[in-house]
């Protein structure tokens, strides 16, 4: 470990290392033992099955998002009457992987694992950049030394570099390997071969830029650097400032560092650094105004929330849940049915998913609600349960929610909603005021009345207690009108999305008004049986707020919606730009033009190069062949895509130096996605990575692009270099 650590965390490593046997849970039928094991890198666990010899395979300690305490997943909920709780712990790792369930033989040996782990996870984020680098070569490195001796040849080395997407030439490889080769020994130990890397991708468009702002060709003087900000970064007050900062956090040479200036190593860290990176740093955090009512906001929205899968068959799980809630998602699903034993299950009706005990959603949410945000839950209750069970769900709704829950009840509504508070709230059908009677109608959400469009609408009973605990109310859409002279503002209709398409098209502005008063809540449509997901945008466009997703299922679709919420602290709540705000203003996003506040701005961009792309493993044999796609996605005169041309196996240091412009009309609602591909003459193209961001949290300048996988989670170090440069037409 690189920081200091206490007695015990020692202890702690010292006994992961000396590995010890752990069961591996799945379920209650299947509890398998392994051996578990540190290695002396403090970066990577091995296992094995207690048959095998000697073939221990490994995962990395910076695959792992999160250590559960505890019976907390599904598989150890199954045997909690089996193994205590203080003996068990899970493995949360990053992306759509699956949790690691493991049971100790003590409770001592659990903690030395939960704590050891916890505290190898904090070294690893603290961690600056240039530290992070040398690991990730040292891992490569690791995996090239087969004979494990702690060196490599030159063969092995030219192997490596294969694996690592670097196809170069061989001569200037080998001049290279003799340089680094202090030793003379004809191979390379660990520390010389990140010298060698060092030197192979010693990148000349960063030490070109370098040179063009350096006075004496060796440094950047602090007014050299406040050139650059000031010229290339459009950083205007405070640059002189933020030079100094720069050169303090940056820069690796003490006496640079003393002398106030930064070297190319220095500028190098600061251009690939979360300051140089293309996300403007003031935006990441919560920077929106908070105070204004509940429909001013689009809210991170998922749809059935409780399914791993597809809608037929797949599983229904917990885990669903806590995946959807640690990403920020602010608008959950629960579909409950009658289940046996007078318990209420959830699970997508009809079908053949699996159920769970609606008791276990409702604790989930409760322990997860506010872990990733301290903004509103909304709870999306799609009630399908008799009298008996709704009285169930009420019970366990005061129980378990207690404080959290927000009601109100019917004269104490305002003109409009509030703003957000961390709070629950609920939103299913209702019973209206005390002369209706118990009956509600079946809302237009039934995915069932979806599929079956000749079902007639049907009532059903409503229990008192359970309706009193709903704060919205769910209400059939009659028309915009209607809705403008009756509706309140705790009712809230949901739409399919083809319905919600077909209203954009046949009354933009009507929708954009009728958003600026009520929730609006859009969901996939029934027959997306695979869980695939629609475009967002085009529901964000008219200022829906609740447009929900299979948070399940990758792609372009949910890669827009983390790049609009990556923004405001990952709140789950982004504030709609004032033109879909602002009552008076009827903006139509068919039509922006004609809107008073019309300025389009031209983007450009220049792709300059790509860094360390990861290779695709179902081609182990090759080298990758990259192209860059700039795609804007907004209100339709926006939408559009352009590609640089591909560079022929290089997925190690690509040149591409082209620039790609764009006329961009509602800057206010565009968003920006880089993807890079691997180019395929015979085939589709293979992805390898992408980024997504808002058009608004842009920072102009020379920026880093840090790509992500296609599940959302880091691809470190792979990033492209670009130059930014946004202009008014």
């Amino acid at each position: 470990l690189s920081t200091p650590c206490s007695e015990q965390d020692h202890q702690n490593l010292e006994a992961m290392k000396a590995g010890m046997f752990l069961r591996k849970v799945k379920s209650r039928m299947w509890k398998r033992p392994r051996h578990y094991k540190l290695q002396e890198d403090c970066k990577t666990i091995a296992y094995k099955s207690s048959w095998a010899i000697n073939s221990y395979s490994t995962f990395s300690i910076s695959d792992v998002e999160d250590v559960r305490e505890g019976h907390q997943s599904e598989a150890l909920l199954n045997v909690a009457d089996e193994f205590p709780a203080d003996r068990c712990f899970t493995l949360v790792f990053r992306g759509r992987r699956g949790n690691l369930d493991l049971v100790a033989d003590s409770a001592k040996e659990a903690q030395a694992w939960i704590r050891g782990i916890r505290a190898l996870m904090e070294n690893m984020e603290n961690m600056d950049e240039s530290t992070k680098l040398d690991h990730w070569i040292s891992d490569w490195f690791l995996k090239a030394d087969l004979n494990k001796d702690g060196r490599i040849n030159f063969k092995e080395a030219k192997k490596l570099l294969k694996m690592m997407n670097v196809d170069m030439n061989e001569e200037h490889a080998c001049c290279l390997f003799i340089t680094a080769d202090k030793s003379e020994s004809g191979t390379l130990e660990d520390q010389e071969f990140v010298e060698f890397y060092k030197m192979l991708t010693e990148r000349t468009e960063v030490l070109d830029l370098f040179q063009d702002y350096s006075s004496d060709g060796q440094s950047l003087s602090q007014c050299d650097l406040e050139e650059f900000l000031r010229e290339e970064q459009l950083e205007g007050e405070g640059s002189n400032e933020h030079a100094l900062q720069l050169i303090d956090r940056y820069e690796p040479s003490d006496t640079a560092r003393k002398n106030h200036s930064m070297s190319v190593d220095g500028f190098l860290m600061y251009l690939v650094s979360c300051e140089g990176s293309i996300f403007n740093p003031e935006r990441r955090g919560l920077f929106q105004d908070m105070s204004q009512p509940l429909a001013h906001y689009y809210i991170s929205s998922s749809h059935n929330t409780y399914l791993m899968e597809d809608q037929l068959k797949g599983p229904s799980s917990i885990e669903a849940y806590i995946q959807a809630l640690k990403r920020g998602c602010r608008c959950v699903e629960v579909d409950c049915w009658n289940g046996s034993n007078g318990e209420p299950v959830v699970y997508h009706g009809h079908t053949l998913t699996s159920k769970i005990l609606f008791k276990d959603v409702i604790t989930t949410i409760a322990n997860y609600a506010f872990k990733a945000s301290e903004y509103p839950l909304i709870v999306s209750i799609e009630n399908h349960c008799s009298i008996e069970q709704q009285e169930v769900m009420a019970r366990y709704f005061r129980d378990i929610l207690g404080d959290m829950l927000l009601t109100n009840t019917v004269d104490g509504v305002s003109s409009e909603l509030p703003s957000p508070e961390r709070k629950i709230l609920l939103k299913g059908k209702k019973i209206g005021n005390d002369s209706e009677s118990p009956t509600g109608e079946v809302s237009d959400e039934d995915e069932a009345a979806e599929m079956n469009k000749d079902s007639p609408k049907s009532k059903q009973n409503l229990c008192r207690e359970l309706s009193d605990l709903m704060f919205c109310k769910s209400i059939h859409f009659h028309s915009f009108e209607h809705s403008r002279m009756s509706a309140k503002p705790d009712e809230m209709s949901s739409f399919s999305e083809s319905k919600a398409r077909k209203y954009s098209k046949e009354a933009g502005s009507d929708f954009v008004l009728h958003n600026t008063r009520q929730l609006t809540r859009v969901y996939p449509s029934g027959i997306r049986t695979d869980s695939s997901n629609y475009c967002p945008v085009d529901m964000w466009n008219m200022g829906c707020q609740i447009v929900a997703l299979n948070f399940q299922t990758a792609g372009m679709e949910m890669d827009l919606n983390d790049g609009l919420f990556t923004q405001n602290g990952c709140s789950g709540y982004i504030l709609k730009p004032e033109i879909l705000c602002k009552k008076e203003s009827l903006f139509n996003p068919e039509n922006p033009e004609e809107h008073e506040d019309y300025h389009p701005l031209q983007f450009s961009v220049k792709v300059i190069s790509g860094q360390q792309l990861p290779k695709l493993k179902q081609k182990e044999w090759s080298i990758v062949d990259p192209l860059v796609r700039v795609e804007v996605y907004g209100v339709s005169l926006d939408q559009a895509k352009q590609e640089t041309k591909y560079i022929d196996n290089n997925g190690f240091n690509p040149r591409w130096n082209e620039t790609l412009k764009f006329t961009i009309h509602t800057p206010e609602l565009a968003l920006v996605r880089f993807v890079v591909e691997d180019y395929d003459k015979a085939s589709r193209n293979d992805f390898i990575g992408q980024y997504t961001l808002p058009f608004t949290c842009i920072q102009p300048g020379y920026r880093h692009v840090h790509l992500l996988s296609k599940d959302g989670t880091s691809l470190h170090p792979s990033s492209i270099y670009v130059h930014i440069k946004i202009t008014q037409l």
